[in-house]
């Protein structure tokens, strides 16, 4: 009985790893920068929302690492962090506004040929210290699986609720756009039926001039 119930308990603490790792939001993105101008990585990130990335150059050469900078910018244009000649960092916010989230990089000085970059990006739950809440609430095993778990159900509740509001404002941008082409119709039609009736009315007073009618 207790091999059995250690292997029950094997199998839920496993599919509890497996859901937690289905949950988590991490990106692990590789750039290559051109010697001049500049890429950047972005992701539509909803409100009230912990980011977190860190990022390094990657180089065969130990002894000369290129330095890049980085700017990291939230929709509406303000800069989060931004720093320059490093080979490596780390930068994380709160989001205050839903949107597009852009982080661009690119080479300090001159170098002969693209320069690798490894960001690893995370969000929401990806993005939370679990040694710290395990350390701080004092639980492990199977209970920190659990409150993982616990913590990607909210993610995902507050990630579908983010979407229905985005639907609930897509359908009301749709339907005032219909309103307003609807009407935009109705007047070229007026204006057509208007237009239509001068024509008719000049025409006729033109050949009443003429005496032709």
């Amino acid at each position: 009985m207790a091999a059995r119930g250690k292997m029950v308990l094997g199998c839920i603490l496993g599919v509890l790893i497996c859901s937690s790792n289905l949950f988590t939001v991490s990106q692990g993105v590789w750039l290559n920068l051109p010697p001049t101008g500049t890429k950047c990585v972005s992701e539509e990130i909803h409100n009230n929302v912990v980011v977190l990335s860190d990022y390094v150059v990657v180089s065969d050469n130990h002894s000369h690492i290129p330095t890049i900078s980085v700017k990291v910018t939230s929709p509406y244009g303000n800069t989060l962090h931004q720093t320059e000649n490093v080979t490596h960092g780390q930068f994380a916010f709160t989001t205050h506004e839903a949107g597009n989230y852009l982080a661009c990089f690119w080479v300090d000085g001159h170098v002969q040929g693209d320069v690798s970059v490894n960001i690893d990006w995370k969000t929401g739950i990806a993005a939370k210290d679990w040694d710290s809440v395990a350390r701080k609430e004092k639980i492990e095993g199977v209970e920190l699986e659990l409150r993982k778990l616990e913590g990607a159900v909210e993610a995902i509740h507050e990630n579908l609720l983010y979407l229905k509001t985005r639907e609930a404002e897509m359908r009301s941008v749709s339907e005032t756009t219909n309103s307003r082409v609807a009407l935009f119709s109705l007047m070229s039609l007026g204006v057509c039926v208007a237009v239509s009736a001068l024509q008719v009315w000049h025409l006729k007073h033109y050949f009443q001039k003429k005496k032709l009618i």
